[in-house]
C-alpha cells in the first residue's frame, strides 16, 4: 500500500480500535455484574455523574483528567487507557497483515472478543457463555460470508461451514478431554467449562490447524508463566490461574504469524519447503 494512504489509514485505524477498546473497558466491567452495557451512559462509579463527551475520548480523556474524576477526584484505574490502546494496536496489526479486505474487520471482532473474555476471566475467573456463544456464532457467520465472496456458491459456503462447525466441536471435545484428564490427575477440576468454549469459538474462527496451534502455543505460555509466578511469589503448586488469556494470546500468535509457524515445523521435522 502506498504511505500516502496507509499513514492516514494506520491513524484512522487506531483511533477506531481504542474507540472500541473503550466499550470493552463498558462490556468487561458491566456484563459480570448483570448490567446492562447501553444505558445509562458512562458514569462515575463513585460520585455517579455522567462523564462529558470529551472525557470519554480513548487515551487521551484519561491524560486530560489526570487519571482522575472530574467531579469527585477519585482515581480512574490505569488500565482504562492501556485497554484502549492495546485495542488500537491490534487493530492496527490486523490492518497491516490482512489490508483492505473482508478479513481485516472479521478478525478485528475476533481479538475484541478475545480481549473483552481475557479481562473478564482475569478479573472474575469466569468466561460468560454470552460472549462465547455469541463468539461462536459470529465466527461461523464470517466463514460463511467469506466463503460467498471467494466461491459465490452455496457449494463453497457449506463446504467452509462444516469445516467451522468440525473445527469448532474439536476445540470442544479436545479441552473437555483435556479438562477431564485433568481432573483424574489431580483429583480436582484441571479446568473450567468455559475454557472447552472459548476453545470451540476459536476454532470457528480460526480453522483446526491454527486451533491446535493456538491450543499447544497457550499451554506453553501458560506452563511457563505459571512456573514464573510459582517461583518469584513462592505460592503453592496447584493454585488456579486463568486459561483465557493464554487461550487469547495463543489465538493472536496463530492469526499473525501461524502461517510462518507451521512452515519452520514442517521444514524442521518434515524437511517440506
Amino acid at each position: 500500500m502506498d504511505i500516502l494512504i496507509v499513514v492516514p489509514a494506520s491513524v484512522i485505524v487506531f483511533a477506531f480500535g481504542a474507540s472500541i477498546g473503550s466499550f470493552i473497558n463498558v462490556v468487561v466491567y458491566r456484563l459480570p455484574a448483570g448490567l446492562s452495557v447501553l444505558f445509562p451512559p458512562s458514569h462515575c462509579p463513585r460520585c455517579l455523574n455522567q462523564l462529558k463527551a470529551y472525557d470519554n475520548v480513548p487515551v487521551l480523556g484519561w491524560l486530560w483528567l489526570k487519571g482522575r474524576c472530574r467531579y469527585c477526584k477519585t482515581k480512574i484505574s490505569r488500565r482504562y487507557p492501556v485497554v484502549e490502546a492495546v485495542t488500537g494496536i491490534l487493530f492496527l496489526l490486523v490492518f497491516w497483515i490482512f489490508k483492505f479486505s473482508p478479513l481485516t474487520v472479521g478478525y478485528w471482532a475476533f481479538c475484541s472478543w478475545l480481549l473483552a473474555l481475557s479481562l473478564i476471566d482475569l478479573d472474575t475467573m469466569t468466561l460468560p457463555n454470552s460472549l462465547t456463544q455469541s463468539g461462536l456464532i459470529l465466527g461461523l457467520s464470517f466463514q460463511v460470508i467469506l466463503a460467498w465472496l471467494e466461491t459465490g456458491n452455496s457449494a463453497g459456503v457449506a463446504n467452509n461451514l462444516f469445516l467451522a462447525i468440525a473445527a469448532a466441536v474439536l476445540g470442544l471435545w479436545l479441552f473437555d478431554a483435556i479438562a477431564f484428564i485433568g481432573s483424574i490427575a489431580f483429583g480436582k477440576t484441571a479446568m473450567g467449562a468455559g475454557d472447552a468454549k472459548l476453545a470451540a469459538m476459536m476454532g470457528a474462527w480460526l480453522g483446526w490447524k491454527y486451533l491446535l496451534l493456538a491450543g499447544f502455543l497457550a499451554c506453553a505460555v501458560g506452563a511457563l508463566v505459571g512456573v514464573g509466578v510459582m517461583m518469584l511469589s513462592q505460592n503453592k503448586w496447584g493454585q488456579k490461574m486463568p486459561f483465557g488469556p493464554f487461550l487469547a494470546i495463543g489465538s493472536a500468535i496463530a492469526l499473525f504469524g501461524g502461517e510462518a509457524i507451521l512452515s519452520l515445523y514442517l521444514q524442521l521435522f518434515f524437511g517440506a519447503s
